[in-house]
């Protein structure tokens, strides 16, 4: 199973307390699913788990029957459901404020008798339209809304709540969506998973050490490499001054240092200062090795 459908099945199997949002979490699983209209009411879904809670909650949110609903599965593994009674669905639209004569599917907030309720319906709209990316490979969230005017509604009761959503069309389908793991995190909260917030969280935590691991090895690195290049320049000075003029034409403290590094070309500033007969601090070191390259150059 996907991320996605672990997280649905997490929500299809809470069950709101209060009536109110009982009923608010089934207007949220109608009205976000394929369609929510008097000539159809229907839900698409590869979840068998929302299949059941959108016919559960209906039912007792509705008043209606098994009997109500045709259940089709098609090859694809996709579960269509529709209510294919003009009754059931002129009842259903009655139960939430809805007519026949609706130009357009807007959220009906009368529906909304607690705090909670909000929430609930949110939950509601995620089972029927929602889906979630698994957090290993990326942080993406959205809602697929088939209403400009819901999708517009939505956004503004998401907002209320502290989830700051966006939208964009995408093939005649308004989608909301989250980008931002935090805000995730906080609606997942929002709706009860909190399962699958605190597995985000957990993630989140292991990426930010292992890019903390990356950034520190990837510092150690490029020192290593700066290290190396200057031993190698220092080197290539100190040999030139061996060939041409031999190390005994330095100065005393030139030359014990020319002669330390040709033996230790790996050692840092700091190291090779500290091995020195009279150590020298890493600032000293370098500016007698500035020196040597200079004596270099100028043979």
């Amino acid at each position: 199973m996907s991320f996605s459908s672990d997280v649905k099945k997490e929500l299809a199997q809470l069950l709101p307390n209060e009536p109110c949002c009982f009923a608010a979490q089934a207007y949220g699983l109608l009205e976000c699913g394929r369609s929510f209209s008097a000539s159809s009411i229907s839900l698409h879904t590869e979840n068998s788990a929302v299949c059941q809670a959108y016919q559960s909650f209906i039912k007792h949110s509705c008043c209606i029957d098994n009997e109500s609903f045709e259940h089709i599965v098609r090859t694809s593994g996709i579960n269509v459901i529709n209510v294919h009674q003009d009754a059931d669905r002129i009842k259903i639209l009655n139960r939430f404020g809805h007519s026949l004569s609706d130009i357009t599917i807007r959220l009906n907030r009368a529906n909304f008798e607690c705090e909670q309720c909000a929430a609930a319906y949110i939950r509601g709209a995620f089972l029927s339209c929602g889906a979630l990316t698994d957090p290993n490979t990326d942080y993406h969230m959205e809602f697929s809304i088939p209403y400009y005017r819901l999708s517009l509604d939505i956004m503004a009761l998401m907002g209320e709540m502290s989830i700051h959503v966006r939208l964009v069309r995408r093939k005649g389908i308004y989608i909301i969506y989250l980008k931002e793991s935090g805000q995730i995190e906080d609606c997942l909260t929002l709706m009860g998973a909190t399962n699958a917030s605190l597995e985000i969280m957990g993630v989140k935590i292991i990426k930010d050490i292992r890019n903390t691991a990356n950034r520190i090895a990837n510092c150690e690195n490029a020192n290593i490499d700066k290290t190396v290049a200057a031993s190698l320049a220092q080197i290539t000075a100190i040999r030139i001054i061996q060939q041409r003029r031999g190390l005994d034409s330095l100065p005393d403290e030139l030359r014990e240092l020319a002669e330390l590094r040709l033996n230790n070309p790996d050692l840092s500033l700091r190291e090779m200062g500290e091995l020195l007969p009279k150590p020298l601090s890493r600032s000293g070191v370098n500016h007698r090795l500035k020196r040597i390259i200079e004596i270099s150059k100028e043979l």
